[in-house]
């Protein structure tokens, strides 16, 4: 018997090409660990071919071959591909999770033995995380020999029904028609889906805007070079991360943190990697006894959305927090925002005046105002919008300084959070570029003399007067309205003690604003 398979191949998906890369490294691990392979199988591997040849009973065959490819470890799922039981233990686990919350998410794919409780490392000198996993006894890759072959153990030459275990979101359509609506698969790539989960990356989703009900987003990467990303998945990046790196915000961060975990652009020049396919399964209403794919889309790896990605990461991290039952994550929304648009090569802060459209998620991006007020400085992008939150972030300023003075003339608490709240109600209320053109100018005017608007005046007046515009001066407005950052912040974040005219550099902060941050993340929504 003779299997030959080839990324060329057209009728491959990328998880096909996944599966290939899983079955080019696992054999290669039986070569590099010297496992006495029988002497009637043997292969050959190139950059994009594999080939397996045997003598003798198929099924045997493949019986021993699925066997020493996927074990079991102390009940967690153990690749032989990935030389599994020497990665580092929360890298164990999240394969181990992440292959439960998407290939294998229904219980008829593995045996239980009960569940056992890890102690992982969220990082150097952060909390502990009690993490609980499903110990497992057997599961479906095992003993798949037998839907590969026939009764007299010879390898199956009619196409064969594919579960949705073997390719997820593959599944039958209507159960009455079940043999219509169906997938298929020829059995020689059905085999080749097995080894998917080898080459495929799972990242835990902590969203603030996705249904919570997708937990996981499953990584599928674009291989074009067998032996190069047999490299990369056995990066150390990778094998000794620790459980904090594998939590994701959304699809479009889990797509650019595995396509930028190297460094930049990287991963696609030395790796041949250059995009890769994010899904998330989740369970929906006509189908509660399953999880459906629930959205899926390519993220491509290029330079400027690398770098935008890599300032996004340097400063809106993730962050963990210590809780009463152990420590847990907590991911940027900021950043989910912003990984969103760059995965869809949108302009990186896209929608935002659209997506933050509440009070609480208001709060929640203001939180992030230091990082925020960075990342708006650090990214590629037209320099017309950085001077236009830049007159924004003058305008606030002035703004907040008029009430901080009328407040000590009439010695009063200034009241920031109303003049915040109403700026923020102003920009949602604009839906079109006239009712826009009316806030703005409102808004501006009653500031006072903005320096960055008078140097800049017709580079900003083109910018906010051109129709096609409007959307995108919204979005940058309640930007500026989020990551402003001046002197005196309240525990709002919208304080500003100085009075128009004042010189203060709006950067010299009060410390005492993250204070307030670490103090009342309840009362903010986190």
């Amino acid at each position: 018997m003779k299997l030959e398979f080839d990324l060329g191949n057209p009728s491959f998906t990328l998880l096909h090409c996944a599966g290939l890369a899983g079955l080019w490294m696992t054999l290669k691990q039986l070569e590099t660990e010297k496992i006495r392979v029988s002497e009637i199988l043997n292969w050959q591997l190139s950059n994009r071919k594999v080939s397996l040849i045997w003598e003798g009973n198929d099924k045997k065959v493949l019986e021993w071959l699925l066997q020493e490819s996927f074990q079991i470890n102390d009940g967690l799922i153990a690749l032989r591909g990935l030389n599994s039981q020497t990665m580092r233990k929360d890298a164990q686990v999240i394969v181990h999770q992440g292959i439960l919350g998407t290939f294998l998410q229904h219980t008829s794919t593995h045996k239980s033995v009960g569940t056992k409780t890890e102690s992982l490392s969220l990082g150097e000198g952060e909390p502990e995380i009690q993490v609980t996993y499903k110990a497992l006894q057997s599961y479906a890759y095992q003993d798949f020999a037998n839907n590969l072959c026939d009764k007299n153990g010879q390898f199956l030459t009619k196409p064969i029904s594919v579960a949705g275990w073997l390719n997820p979101g593959a599944v039958v359509r209507h159960v009455a028609f079940s043999s219509d609506t169906s997938f298929e698969e020829a059995p020689e790539n059905a085999f080749l889906l097995l080894f998917a989960p080898v080459a495929c990356y799972y990242y835990i989703l902590r969203s603030k805007l996705r249904d919570k009900r997708a937990q996981y987003a499953l990584v599928v990467p674009e291989i074009t070079n067998l032996e190069k990303y047999a490299q990369y998945r056995q990066n150390r990046h990778l094998r000794y991360a620790t459980y904090k790196d594998f939590h994701a915000s959304g699809l479009g961060d889990a797509g650019l943190r595995f396509l930028t975990l190297d460094a930049t652009v990287k991963v696609a020049k030395t790796f041949s990697v250059p995009r890769c396919q994010v899904l998330t399964l989740g369970t929906v209403a006509w189908a509660t006894q399953q999880k459906t794919r629930t959205d899926m889309y390519f993220v491509e790896a290029n330079e400027q959305v690398c770098h935008n990605y890599q300032v996004c990461n340097d400063w809106l991290k993730d962050k963990s927090i210590e809780g009463k039952g152990g420590g847990f994550v907590i991911t940027s929304f900021a950043k989910e925002l912003i990984a969103e648009n760059l995965a869809r090569k949108q302009l990186w802060y896209f929608g935002i005046s659209e997506k933050v459209n509440s009070n609480e998620l208001f709060k929640k991006l203001v939180y992030e105002r230091e990082g925020l007020h960075q990342v708006v400085q650090k990214v590629q992008s037209d320099e017309r919008e950085k001077l236009f939150v830049k007159a924004c972030h003058e305008a606030i300023k002035f703004t907040y300084g008029k009430i901080s003075g009328q407040a000590k003339e009439h010695r009063e608490m200034a009241n920031f959070d109303r003049e915040t709240v109403k700026i923020r109600t102003g920009i949602s209320r604009c839906k079109n570029s006239e009712t826009f053109r009316e806030f703005i100018t409102d808004f501006w005017s009653r500031a006072g003399k903005i320096p960055t608007l008078q140097e800049h005046w017709e580079e900003l007046m083109e910018f906010v007067m051109t129709d096609k515009n409007w959307k995108k001066s919204r979005d940058l407005a309640l930007l500026a309205l989020a990551s402003y950052k001046g002197k005196g912040l309240s525990n709002s974040g919208e304080d500003d003690s100085e009075s128009e005219g004042d010189s203060t550099d709006e950067d010299d902060s009060d410390s005492h604003s993250n204070n307030y941050d670490e103090e009342n993340q309840i009362d903010i929504g986190l």
